[in-house]
Order: C-alpha cells, then sequence, then structure tokens
C-alpha cells in the first residue's frame, strides 16, 4: 500500500476553479466503491472543541477500518473557514493513520456553500470517472458545522443541482447528504441551518446543542454507522435509510 501514497491524481471539480484528488483508478483492486467526504467547519468559533473535532475524524477512520466493507470505502476530508482546503484526497483506508488531521486549525469565516458544494460535486466527479471505467460506486457526504455562511460564491441551489444532475445522469447509482449542526444554541443559527437542508435539498440534517467529547463521539458513530449502511446499499438501485444519532 505504501507504494500508492504517491499515485493520486488531481481533477478538476465542475463548476469550479478547485481541484480534488483521488487515489488512481488504475490502481483499484476492487470492482464498487462507496466515496465518503467529510466536510468539517475550520472557522475560528470551533477552536474551543478542536481536539474533539480531530478526535472524531480519527475515529470515523478507525471505525471505517474494521468495517466488513473496508476494501470498497474510499474516505476524502475538507476543511473549510475563509477557503476550502483539502486535508487528504480520496484515500483508501489502508493509506490513513489519523495523524492527517492533526493540521486543523481553526481560524476565519465561514465558507459553508462553497464547501458543500466542493464535497457534493467532488464525490459527483470522481464516481463519474469510476463508473466510467465500469465500477459500482454510490457516495455519501457529511457536513459538520457549528455555524451559517459568511463566505461563499456557491449557493445553496447550485449544491442541488450538482446532485440532482449527477444521479439524473446515472454518473452515481445514489448520493447522501446530511448536515450536521453542532453546538447551535442560537435560534437564528438553527433557523439558517433548517433553510439550507431545504434549499440544498439534503438527505438529513442532525442537530446538537453542544460539542462536549460525548457528544462528538457521537458523531463520529452516527457517521460511521451512515458510511456502513450507504456502502452495503451499493448495487441495490437506491441509497441506504437515514439513521438516528443515539
Amino acid at each position: 500500500m505504501g507504494k500508492l501514497m504517491n499515485k493520486m491524481d488531481n481533477m478538476p471539480i465542475p463548476g469550479s476553479s478547485f481541484q480534488y484528488s483521488a487515489v488512481r483508478i488504475e490502481d483499484l483492486g476492487a470492482t464498487e466503491y462507496t466515496l465518503v467526504t467529510v466536510a468539517v467547519d475550520q472557522s475560528s468559533s470551533v477552536s474551543s472543541f478542536r481536539s474533539e473535532l480531530i478526535a472524531t475524524l480519527k475515529e470515523i477512520v478507525r471505525a471505517c477500518q474494521r468495517s466488513p466493507r473496508k476494501e470498497n470505502l474510499m474516505i476524502r476530508v475538507i476543511g473549510f473557514n475563509d477557503n476550502c482546503t483539502e486535508v487528504h484526497g480520496f484515500k483508501l483506508l489502508g493509506m490513513l493513520s489519523g495523524d492527517e488531521y492533526q493540521k486543523l486549525s481553526p481560524q476565519g469565516m465561514t465558507a459553508l456553500f462553497d464547501a458543500t458544494y466542493d464535497a457534493v460535486a467532488a464525490t459527483a466527479g470522481y464516481a463519474k470517472s469510476l463508473v466510467q471505467q465500469d465500477f459500482n460506486t454510490n457516495g455519501i457526504v457529511f457536513v459538520i458545522t457549528d455555524g451559517c455562511d459568511n463566505r461563499s460564491k456557491a449557493t445553496p441551489y447550485k449544491i442541488a443541482e450538482a446532485k440532482k444532475k449527477s444521479l439524473l445522469n446515472e454518473e452515481i447509482e445514489s448520493l447522501l447528504t446530511i448536515l450536521i449542526g453542532v453546538n447551535i444554541k442560537d435560534r437564528a443559527v438553527h433557523d439558517e441551518l433548517v433553510r439550507f437542508e431545504a434549499e440544498g435539498e439534503f438527505d438529513q440534517f442532525v442537530e446538537l446543542k453542544d460539542a462536549t467529547a460525548d457528544t462528538l463521539a457521537k458523531v463520529g458513530g452516527f457517521v460511521s454507522r451512515s458510511i456502513s449502511s450507504q456502502s452495503q446499499a451499493l448495487g441495490t438501485g437506491g441509497p441506504s435509510q437515514p439513521l438516528t444519532l443515539h
């Protein structure tokens, strides 16, 4: 697996000037994959629970590495504040140690819409490339935030259209999008995220009132179980059913 570390292709994100990276298709050994993207808020307001967010990302990877479907999963993580930054591109689980997430550094504002568009469009774009090479592919996107957008150029409508287009053109078997609000104590922030859920046509919105270690551990468990469920649905022609946070 070590040789694969340097074998990543850079690909353009449709409808954007940015790129994403992914394992070269010729290096893949399975015939089907679930593509996972986690977009995590790195604006200044998450500074107080940075360590807990990093621990959550590490646990998501560890849980996936224990999954019976681990050979059929690829994960990409992006952070967002003023801009979107790829922490790592779509990688096989054996390529990840968890140390990648230590470099997350909260600062700046919240480009929530831009990050969500990046996550959806890159997932759909790589899925299209895989499908063209006869791989069976589905995807799941998680967006973890503690606040509202105050920086983006993209719109919720653009996000919804990117998802619908990929499904309509059969570029991916199914694509779930899940919005996760953490430390949501302000009613106005809640209302904005509910509006974003509707306009961005998310499949699910999960909201938590705090960001303690226990709460974020629940988020990690929820994300891991959702990934497993969506991967098990691959080949059925549709998405998995939404799970509850507990």
